[in-house]
């Protein structure tokens, strides 16, 4: 027995320090990975950063890489001489009424699709995800027309319904993945104590994806701001104007200012990640007390 114990333990200590050594090469591997996407994802916000503030006389000129002397004129100059105030209400209202507009729609969709017996329920969900990969080119001169004939050109519905379009199946399908997590001993207990199908979606499954409905609302407003075919294509003034399409057209006919679209794309993207790390934590916290309460 000793001799074979002995036997053991000079195995171990054999293959201890190369199994040490691989651990040590796959975890600088994998820092090293992390920190290459890091860079690739961080670098662009940071060149456009520096660009925002920089001056214009050495907007051109590398080196300096950072700005001699830091300067707020490009973002005074985007609000001063450009109606940027408004389009950024523009781009808010549309995203916060495209995402309502979804979660109101999108929720008893999938509730139905999830826990409910529905006939075509598959071909329903195949459907749905064809939608959403449609290519939005192939369908903007039909929507164009049809919003025209309703005089809704230019308008905050024109882009509200016309977003919705895309916005909703992405809602749909990933709301039903969280429908389907919801355990079926909830459902079929409330369907014992009389509960309507209306009364078990929101007493319910309700409080029990919270945090899905977080996520699809984060999705869809993210989407929505972004969104640039139909906000180009649909609007024609600052009125309804958009984000994207604003700074697409701050180019002039023998200048581009760099500056300027630096300026703006940093006062849309900062907020934008504020909200997505804001609402991240609180997607965090709800699975954390719904895996507790369960």
């Amino acid at each position: 027995m000793k001799g074979r114990w002995s036997a053991k333990m000079r195995a171990a200590l054999a293959t201890g320090p190369k199994r040490g050594l691989s651990q040590g090469v796959s975890s600088l591997f994998f820092a090293l990975a992390v920190s290459a996407m890091l860079a690739f994802c961080l670098l662009p916000v940071i060149w456009q950063l520096l660009t925002a503030l920089k001056p214009t006389s050495e907007l051109a000129s590398l080196p300096p890489l950072f700005p001699s002397t830091p300067t707020l004129d490009h973002f005074r100059t985007v609000f001063a001489e450009r109606p940027f105030a408004r389009i950024l209400l523009n781009s808010t209202v549309v995203a916060a009424c495209t995402t309502v507009l979804c979660l109101a729609l999108g929720t008893p969709a999938a509730f139905a699709l999830a826990k409910l017996r529905v006939r075509g329920q598959r071909i329903f969900l195949l459907g749905t995800l064809a939608v959403s990969m449609f290519p939005p080119i192939a369908i903007v001169g039909a929507l164009f027309l049809l919003i025209r004939t309703l005089h809704l050109r230019d308008t905050y519905w024109a882009l509200v319904l016309s977003d919705t379009t895309f916005a909703l199946p992405l809602a749909i399908w990933t709301l039903v993945s969280f429908f389907r997590d919801v355990p079926d001993d909830l459902v079929r207990a409330a369907r014992v104590d009389g509960c309507t199908a209306f009364q078990i979606l929101r007493h319910v499954c309700l409080p029990v994806i919270a945090p899905g409905l977080v996520t699809a609302a984060l999705l869809t407003f993210v989407f929505t701001w972004n969104e640039f075919l139909f906000a180009l294509t649909f609007t024609t003034t600052a009125a309804a104007r958009t984000v994207p399409v604003e700074i697409a057209l701050f180019p002039g006919l023998h200048e581009i200012p760099w500056g300027e679209i630096a300026a703006a794309a940093m006062m849309v993207t900062v907020p934008l990640l504020v909200l997505v790390g804001l609402l991240q934590r609180r997607i965090v916290a709800g699975l954390t007390a719904g895996a507790v309460k369960g």
